[in-house]
């Protein structure tokens, strides 16, 4: 009978990766309001957006008008009223 090595063939983590799906939910997209709600949870923790165009791209995508050259606390602002207004 032969023997198999296992070491570095990636069978061992495959099947780890299978396991893994297993038991894990698939990543579903986030709406466009959860993501707001979701930048502005972070902003108010301590982060600062550090991107303004992906800050811009979530404005826009709630039906914001977005200049380019807003400052990004005005649009996180304009962000927090969409917010309250979708409930």
């Amino acid at each position: 009978m032969k023997k198999t090595k296992f070491t570095g063939s990636g069978w061992l983590s495959g099947i780890f990766h299978r396991i893994k799906r297993l038991f894990t939910r698939p990543n579903t997209p986030l709406s466009d309001i959860e993501q707001a709600r979701r930048l502005i949870a972070a902003v108010e923790r301590g982060g600062i957006p550090l991107n303004p165009a992906k800050v811009n791209a979530v404005a826009r995508n709630l039906g914001l008008e977005v200049s380019r050259h807003a400052p990004v606390e005005h649009t996180l602002q304009r962000l927090r009223e969409a917010i309250r207004r979708a409930g």
